[in-house]
Order: C-alpha cells, then structure tokens, then sequence
C-alpha cells in the first residue's frame, strides 16, 4: 500500500489550525470541501452543514457509510462579568482542569476575535495561598481574562462580546522528531486527514471502493447529533473516531483501535470480525477497545433508530479531551485499514 504521510500529517496540521467548536464549523467544512474539490470528489452538504461525499463502488449491491467528524470540544460565553471577564458554559465533554491556563480566541457576531485565557477566579497563590490549589475546577470559579483594557461589564461589551459568543482553545500542535504528534482536537480532526489520505489513495491508485460508499464529514459529533440522517440504502456505518489509550482502555498509540463496546451499545459483532479478519490478513496491527465512557457517531445514530450494521474504529490516542497523543505508526495502521476494508 503507496501511503501518502506527508499529506496526511500536513492536511492535519492545517485542519486542527482552523477552530471549529460544535456550532462554529464553517470555515473548517469549507477547507474540507476545498480539499475535496482538489482530490476530484464531488459533494453535497445536509441542511445541518454536514458534508456528503457519494462514491460508485466495485460493488454495488451493498452499501457503506465511512464518517468522520470535524467538530471539536470548546466553549461559549455565558457571561461578562462585572469585571469585564467571562464566564463560560462548556460544548463538549471535558474537565475544566484540562484547559486551564490554556489560551483562548473568543468569536463575535460580527466575526472579530479576541484572545484571553481561562483562569480560575483566584489563580495567585501569592495573594489566596492554598486557596487557588484547593477549589474545585467547575465553570462558576472559571473565567477568561481578555487581553484587552476592559474592566467591566460595559467594556467588554464595547468590543462587541456577548453571551453566545463561540470560544475555542489552542491545540499547540506538535509533531516530534520520536514520531509522536500531540495537540488538542485530535479528537477527530486527524481522522478527517485519514479518511481524505484514503480518498487520495483511491484518486492516486485509479481504485473504487469494494462497495458503493458514502463520506460523510459531520459536525455535531461532540455534543451527540452528528449523522443524523442517512440514506435509506446504508447497509452499514463505520465511524472513524479515536480509541482509548488508559490502564483499562487497551489502546496502543501504534495500532488501530477496532472498538467492540462504547456506554451507549455494544458494536455489530459481525462487522468488527470482518474488520478484525482484514486487518490479521494484512498484517494490520490492532487493538480491541472497551470503553466506559465513550460514543461515536455510529452509536448515535443507532439510538435514533437507524436500522442498520454499525462500527468505530480509529487511531489510539492518549489522555483524550485533554492535551491528546498519538504516534504516527498508528496513523498509517488505521489509514491501511481502511484501504483494506472500505
């Protein structure tokens, strides 16, 4: 198998540079779309923003859905404070101790940006003492400070901030010389890169799908709504989403994660065999995921009563929805398994 790294760990970087919490994902569909128009792939978009790719397969009596989606964790403003600060409401599911310290763009209406960057509300331990290490890290004793003169409430709301607006946090994306790339929102942005490095191939190769197949790039994926409409004539949906490195997770940052149980369902045991079996007969190197406290896609759209065979698979990532890792070598096992299966 020609794989194409390179473009994959460039298209990542690019696409992870390109903020797009749930809800605040234009620009990055356009990027996506743009790339698609480059591989010679012709699209559609749902009336949700969702970006839709149908390709004609080597086999067109059964049909495929291969998702993957763009939406990341963020935040959006609930409050300015009366000290011109903010206060957020999270999109996604994190732990605010995650990002603390992190630095912040907030995102008008009017498309301006503001930088800032999420403290607790009493951050010195210079001026609370063990104040600052012992209170809880829940959203009432966080706030961003705004990098701008802004001292009250009518301040901040003089730069055009408000309620509603969108905030996304810096990845500080790396890629280091041992093969490892770290960065927020790998979760799933590296899995949109994969997923068009498996549309490459095809285009590079001269190659169809084994079956007929539709691409979809969603985008409401974190706050549990991305696919939610699909084409009577799926047979089947494999998301392409992260899998769990932790002591009970069984993830390997060099293998695919193949998952067999999230907390919403057990995965279609009949597919994940044929994902297993193909990755054995490529010499794909694997790992097999049980997940406490997890979904995709795929899930999702099973408990909106899809009647279809679903699966997850996925690069392996460590500390997820926090400053997550993951090495090249489990890029290409999961890009090679999705050559071999789709």
């Amino acid at each position: 198998m020609k794989l194409d790294l390179n473009y994959t760990l460039q298209f990542t970087q690019e696409i992870l540079a390109i903020p797009s919490p749930a809800g605040y994902t234009e620009k990055a569909m356009n990027r996506i779309a743009k790339e698609l128009e480059k591989l010679g792939f012709k699209y559609s978009y749902s009336k949700k923003g969702c970006l839709i790719v149908k390709i004609e397969g080597e086999d067109s009596t059964y049909t495929r859905l291969l998702s993957a989606h763009v939406d990341t964790l963020g935040a959006v403003v609930k409050k300015v404070k009366s000290n011109g600060r903010l206060e957020l409401i999270n999109i996604g599911g994190y732990a605010w101790g995650s990002v603390e310290g992190e630095n912040v763009i907030i995102h008008t209406l009017d498309d301006k940006e503001y930088e800032g960057t999420l403290l607790p509300i009493k951050a010195s331990v210079h001026v609370y003492g063990d104040i600052p290490r012992e209170m809880p890290r829940i959203a009432e004793n966080m706030e961003v400070r705004l990098d701008e003169e802004v001292y009250s409430e009518s301040d901040t709301r003089a730069l055009g901030i408000c309620q509603g607006d969108f905030v996304s946090y810096y990845t500080k994306t790396k890629i280091t010389e041992s093969g490892y790339i770290k960065s927020r929102y790998l979760d799933d942005k590296l899995c949109v890169a994969q997923v068009l490095a498996y549309l490459k191939y095809l285009k590079d190769n001269n190659k169809k799908p084994n079956n007929n197949l539709y691409v979809y790039f969603s985008n409401f994926e974190e706050v549990g709504h991305g696919v939610s409409e699909i084409p009577k004539d799926v047979d089947e949906f494999v998301a392409l989403d992260i899998g769990l490195v932790a002591d009970d997770a069984h993830g390997d940052e060099k293998k695919v994660s193949i998952a067999a149980r999230d907390n919403k369902t057990v995965y279609d045991l009949k597919i994940r065999k044929k994902l297993q079996e193909a990755a054995d007969k490529n010499g794909i190197h694997y790992t097999v995921g049980v997940y406490n406290r997890y979904g995709s896609d795929a899930t999702a759209s099973i408990l909106q009563g899809a009647d279809l065979r679903y699966a997850c698979i996925g690069p392996n990532v460590d500390a997820t929805h926090h400053y997550e890792r993951t090495h090249v070598d489990g890029i290409v096992e999961t890009i090679k398994l999705l050559i071999a299966y789709f």
